[in-house]
């Protein structure tokens, strides 16, 4: 079963797919739209095209794991993502994940610009690596 992770933020949107058994992390990148609705329906042009059966959601809840806006903005777009695609949306507890992104692209000399660009995507592969190891 290929799955879908999102990273879901204001201006840019980090997308990671996995392998066709589900089992390791694929391509990852990023989709640039701050409209909710056209970026649902780009991101369900993805799942389309690459067969994608099921969604994974960065829900991004507070450190002492209390729901804040950001949460609930996430959840709004998920619910959006299900109506789009049809599929199983599943919320993600993503706490750390933009820490450790940028943790993995420090060590690896991406800086700036470069890490601008894909810090996201690196995100939705860490949502996505923590989801296929749960289960």
């Amino acid at each position: 079963m290929r799955i879908l992770a999102v990273d879901y933020g204001d201006q840019r949107t980090g997308i990671a797919v996995s392998d066709p058994t589900g089992r390791i992390a694929g391509d990852a990148f990023v989709i640039r739209e701050w409209d909710p609705e056209r970026l649902a329906d780009k991101i369900a042009g993805e799942c389309r095209t690459r067969g994608v059966e099921k969604i994974v959601l960065g829900n991004p809840v507070n450190m002492d794991g209390t729901v804040g806006p950001r949460s609930e903005k996430a959840r709004a777009f998920g619910a959006l993502l299900a109506e789009k695609t049809g599929l199983q949306v599943v919320m993600w507890d993503e706490r750390r994940t933009t820490v450790e992104a940028h943790g993995i692209l420090s060590a690896n000399d991406r800086r700036g610009k470069k890490r601008k660009e894909t810090v996201d995507a690196v995100a939705a592969t860490l949502i996505l690596e923590g989801y296929l190891d749960r289960y």
